[in-house]
C-alpha cells in the first residue's frame, strides 16, 4: 500500500471564511500558527506567551477592596523553591491583575505561610505541591500543613497546555495585567520557552505555573478582603519579595 503527504493551507479550506479564520488564529498560540494555517509541521521553539510586556504590564494602584482576590502557588522540592502570585479581578471591567508576589528557596512551611498571611490571611490560595510527592498523599499533606498554619488553600487544575492557552488568551485580549513592580514576575516571563520539540522548558519558571494555577483555578475562588494589611513600602525589592540570591539580579530566588 503506497501513501501521499501533503501540507493544506487554509486556502484549500473553502468553508472557513474569512471572518472565522480571523478568529481560529487569534485563538491559536503563535508557535502553532503555522502548523494550523499552513499545513507546516512544527512544535515551535521560543517564548511560551509571545506578546511585549509592554501590553500587560501596568504601574502599581491600590487595589480597591471590593475586587476578589486569591493567590496561587508553586513548590518544587529539586529546587527547593517555593512562590506564589498574587490576582485582583476588576469586576467591571474583568480584568484580572497580578498585583504581588513571593519567591523563596529552602524554606520550611512556617515561613513560606508566614509570607503568604502576610498579604491577607483571608485571601484563598491554590497551591500545586506534585513535585514533593514521594506517595500520592503528599502533596495532599502539604497543603494540610499550609492549612494548618491558617491559609485557606486547595489544589489547582494542573492543566499545562489548558492553562497556557488560558492565560495567553486573557493577555490576546486585554484581560491579564501585571503590576509593574513585579520584577521576578517579568524576570521568569522572559526566559519562559519552549525548546525545539515544543515542550516547556522546565528552569526558571514557579512564578509563571503559579500564574497558570491562580488563573486556571484561583480566580474561581476570589472573594474580596475587607481587612487587608497596609503593604510595607520601606521594604527594599530583595525583602518585599522574599530576599535571596538572584545572581545579583536584587530578587528573591
Amino acid at each position: 500500500m503506497s501513501r501521499f503527504i501533503m501540507g493544506a493551507t487554509w486556502e484549500m479550506a473553502p468553508h472557513l471564511t474569512v471572518a472565522t479564520r480571523e478568529a481560529l488564529y487569534g485563538s491559536y498560540q503563535p508557535y502553532q500558527r503555522d502548523a494550523r494555517t499552513r499545513g507546516i509541521p512544527q512544535l515551535g521553539a521560543g517564548a511560551v506567551y509571545q506578546i511585549p510586556e509592554s501590553e500587560i504590564r501596568v504601574e502599581s494602584f491600590k487595589i480597591p477592596d471590593h475586587w476578589p482576590r486569591a493567590w496561587g502557588g508553586d513548590t518544587d522540592q529539586g529546587e527547593g523553591e517555593t512562590a506564589a502570585v498574587w490576582g485582583a479581578q476588576d469586576p467591571d471591567s474583568k480584568v484580572i491583575y497580578l498585583y504581588d508576589c513571593y519567591k523563596r528557596k529552602r524554606q520550611p512551611v512556617l515561613v513560606n505561610a508566614a509570607a503568604i498571611k502576610a498579604r491577607g490571611a483571608d485571601i484563598p490560595g491554590v497551591m500545586d505541591a506534585a513535585a514533593l510527592q514521594t506517595t500520592p498523599d503528599d502533596a495532599v499533606q502539604l497543603v494540610r500543613l499550609y492549612r494548618a498554619e491558617g491559609l485557606t488553600v486547595s489544589i489547582p487544575d494542573k492543566s499545562v497546555e489548558a492553562g497556557i492557552e488560558q492565560v495567553w488568551h486573557l493577555m490576546m485580549t486585554g484581560r491579564l495585567k501585571v503590576f509593574a513592580s513585579l520584577g521576578p514576575w517579568f524576570a521568569e516571563f522572559r526566559l519562559y520557552r519552549r525548546d525545539e520539540r515544543g515542550r516547556i522548558v522546565k528552569r526558571m519558571d514557579h512564578l509563571l505555573d503559579a500564574t497558570r494555577y491562580l488563573i486556571r483555578s484561583g480566580m474561581k475562588r476570589a472573594q474580596p478582603v475587607l481587612a487587608l494589611p497596609e503593604e510595607n513600602t520601606d521594604l527594599m525589592p530583595d525583602e518585599r519579595y522574599g530576599g535571596g540570591d538572584m545572581g545579583g539580579m536584587g530578587w528573591a530566588t
